[in-house]
C-alpha cells in the first residue's frame, strides 16, 4: 500500500495537521484518493474543488496518482468558504483506524 499524508486546506487555522491514509498500490486512482481521503477527514467528496501536493502541484487524472510517492502531502482544496457546512460525521466502521478485530483484543 501507498502512505500519503492528507489535510484540508484551511489557511487561518493555528494547527492544521496532516492525517495518513493508506492507498492500495492496485487501486491508484484519482477517484480512489478522493474517496478515501474524504473518508478518513469526513469530507463531502462533492465539495472538494481540487487536490494538490504540497507545495504547489495540483493532481488532475490518474497518471499524477501513480507518481505519488510514500508520505507525499497532499491537500483538499474545498469549494465552500464555510468549511462547517462540508462536514459529515463518519459512522463508526468508517472513523480512521477503526478496527472491529482490533477493537475485540484484550490485553
Amino acid at each position: 500500500e501507498l502512505v500519503l499524508k492528507v489535510r484540508i486546506q484551511t489557511p487561518n487555522l493555528r494547527e492544521n495537521d496532516f492525517i495518513e491514509i493508506e492507498l492500495d498500490r492496485k487501486e491508484l486512482t484519482y477517484k480512489e484518493l478522493l474517496r478515501v481521503s474524504c473518508r478518513e477527514l469526513g469530507v463531502n467528496p462533492e465539495h472538494v474543488q481540487k487536490i494538490r501536493k504540497l507545495p504547489n502541484t495540483m493532481l488532475r487524472k490518474d497518471k499524477d496518482v501513480a507518481r505519488l510517492q510514500d508520505f507525499q502531502e497532499l491537500e483538499l482544496v474545498l469549494t465552500v468558504s464555510d468549511k462547517n457546512l462540508l462536514f459529515r460525521v463518519p459512522t463508526v466502521s468508517e472513523q480512521s483506524g477503526y478496527n472491529k478485530k482490533a477493537s475485540e483484543l484484550t490485553y
